[in-house]
């Protein structure tokens, strides 16, 4: 055990390295509760800041990746996701991420988004990106990864995330935060105007 102090009103006497692999870290504390009752607290700590990004195609339509997510067991409809080591910039990682699982390039990206996710077990942090003026490439997932690809107008997606047919938390912020922001004015004249009146293809 090492690395003792305070977090708040919680009193940490040391921390051991319950389990790692090249993705998470587990840390078990020792601690002194606020209640001031001896306890233990653990904290997943990925290694990977989790990137999103809100892809926007010129007849404002949206890309949606459905897989199978392991740990929820569960088929989903997400936003084109990943994660990016914490020392690099969160943008080529959202650019690599975006070509690798759509084979989309984008000449335009716009942070929009910065998230804590389940911060009662884990630390990890979420950044979102929307990106558009988008050029089709070829995708590349990697060999953990089954995909499929579909456009659904933005509009809709809205709609669908409001009703709770998307799960996945980052899709669901990214798409709130956007439509909020292309209501309030806080987005760039042309991206609000494919946001607000676009149409496309439907899943």
């Amino acid at each position: 055990m090492s690395r003792g102090g305070a977090r708040g009103p919680w009193r940490v006497h040391g921390v051991r390295t319950a389990f790692e692999n090249p993705w998470i870290t587990v840390s078990e504390y020792e601690v002194t509760r606020p209640d001031g009752v001896p306890g233990r607290y653990g904290v997943v700590s990925p290694a990977n800041l989790a990137i999103a990004i809100l892809p926007v195609h010129a007849d404002g339509s949206v890309t949606f990746v459905g897989q199978h997510r392991f740990p929820t067991d569960r088929y989903e409809w997400e936003l084109p996701e990943g994660g990016g080591p914490k020392a690099d910039d969160p943008r080529d990682s959202a650019r690599r991420e975006l070509a690798e699982e759509t084979g989309l390039r984008a000449a335009h990206w716009l942070r929009i988004l910065d998230v804590d996710l389940s911060n009662s077990v884990t630390d990890e942090a979420g950044v979102g990106y929307i990106a558009w003026d988008l050029t089709q490439g070829e995708a590349r997932p990697d060999g953990t990864e089954v995909l499929a690809l579909r456009r659904l107008p933005f509009a809709e997606a809205v709609e669908r995330a409001v009703a709770g047919e998307f799960r996945d938390l980052l899709t669901v912020a990214m798409l709130l935060k956007a439509h909020y922001m292309a209501q309030k004015g806080d987005l760039p004249d042309a991206l609000a105007r494919l946001l607000t009146a676009g149409e496309g293809p439907s899943l």
